[in-house]
């Protein structure tokens, strides 16, 4: 059978924690998957309910044999399984309290992982995975999607080989209107745990969306930070954590970068944007419009860059992350399979007995989990201080 995995020769194999009845990412984690014909779904723990998890294989396709009530009875007998049957890795599509000990089971199985954001409940689960996946040596990824968007990966290019000079100021933003009520209160389910605080973790929209966009920030321009200032504000009475946020970094260069995020702005839906100002450009880059990006010089026209492969303007970097020509428009299911595109090349060398790049890579991995909850930590306790500039020079943020 030929496949696009090269040496391996066959698919990947799949195995989806979380995704059953009613969940909207796990879908997206199994069509972006699959979507370059590199892997295939073959088992699932699909609901911490197992008459639920039971339920939903037949939505993707799993054999009721391979449709497992918990991980740990995943890992148990997929671990048993025949080397040409078991699983390769692990996609955890979990709300945030449950991350940690799922990967960690994964972990510990030798299977690789691919993770949703924030990564973990805190910071301390977040270096504990660090350090079991440093022991391990599997391959770890986190969905931090928008990184695989083919312009985000071209301005990442551009920036870092200085055709905007010295970047000095960076916003990043991520705008959403969908909590300006009590949703939770309405048996809503996605609002429900993301706005509590014993499964979503210390922060609400910051631990949802605003990592994100710090995210997004830090991945096109490799600045490091240095201090943090952060206000964050709960506007819907009565809701136990933040929906409404802002923060300002200080990078080691000098720059300076805002983060700002929200859930309770009328009509926005997931408005997420970045904005970034060097001493030779500038350029402006919309999650909603991810086929253009806006570059402006002073003295010059403004420049739209649209999403072209076969441009000469494009960057290699970027034209790798197309698959359609322009015209064609990409977004996030896309954008996501490029997260897994990359994670399946390092994970077919692992298994092939070839090295690969732990930490610096293109797409984001355990150390850029680490640094998220570093983020909303300092965030918080900023916060608490009444925006009081705090140390923000995380240890294990990639250079």
């Amino acid at each position: 059978m030929e496949t696009m995995n090269g040496q391996l020769n066959r698919k990947l194999r799949m195995a989806l924690v979380g995704g059953g009845q009613g969940s909207f990412i796990g879908r997206v984690h199994s069509i972006a998957a699959c979507l370059d014909n590199r892997a295939e779904l073959v088992a699932g723990a699909l609901s911490s309910n197992p008459e639920k998890a039971k339920a939903s294989a037949p939505a993707y396709d799993i054999h009721p044999d391979r449709a497992y009530g918990s991980i740990e009875e995943l890992v148990e007998k997929e671990a048993a399984l025949p080397a040409d049957q078991r699983i390769d890795f692990i996609s955890i599509a979990t709300p945030n309290f449950t991350h940690f000990p799922i990967a960690k089971t994964a972990i510990e199985a030798g299977f690789n992982v691919i993770c949703d954001k924030p990564m973990t409940f805190d910071l301390a689960q977040a270096e504990e995975l660090k350090s079991l996946v440093e022991k391990s040596g599997v391959v770890f990824a986190v969905s931090h999607n928008y990184t695989g968007y083919p312009l985000v990966r071209m301005a990442r290019e551009m920036i870092l080989n200085g055709d905007f000079g010295e970047i000095q100021a960076v916003r990043s933003n991520y705008i959403q209107g969908w909590l300006r009520s009590r949703l939770e209160q309405e048996d809503q389910k996605q609002a429900a745990w993301r706005t509590d605080p014993a499964k979503s973790g210390a922060a609400g929209a910051f631990g949802d969306i605003a990592t994100h966009a710090y995210n997004l920030g830090r991945y096109m321009t490799g600045l490091l930070p240095e201090e943090i200032s952060c206000n964050l504000k709960i506007f819907a009475p009565g809701r136990q954590l933040d929906d409404y946020g802002h923060a300002v970094i200080r990078f080691q260069n000098g720059a300076l970068g805002t983060v700002t995020a929200s859930q309770i702005s009328h009509g926005r839906e997931n408005d997420l944007f970045i904005e970034i100002d060097g001493t030779k450009g500038a350029l402006a880059w919309r999650q909603e419009e991810p086929n253009q990006m806006i570059i402006r010089r002073n003295g010059q026209p403004h420049s739209i860059y649209t999403r072209d492969p076969n441009a000469p303007f494009m960057s290699e970097a970027g034209a790798a992350a197309c698959r359609l020509p322009a015209g064609h428009p990409e977004a996030f299911f896309e954008a996501f399979a490029n997260i897994y595109r990359s994670a399946f090349d390092a994970m077919i060398n692992r298994i092939t007995g070839q090295p690969f790049e732990p930490k610096n890579t293109i797409y984001p991995n355990v150390y850029d989990g680490v640094e998220g909850m570093f983020f909303i930590q300092q965030s918080v306790a900023s916060s608490q201080e009444n925006g009081a500039w705090l140390p923000f020079q995380c240890d294990s943020a990639r250079s």
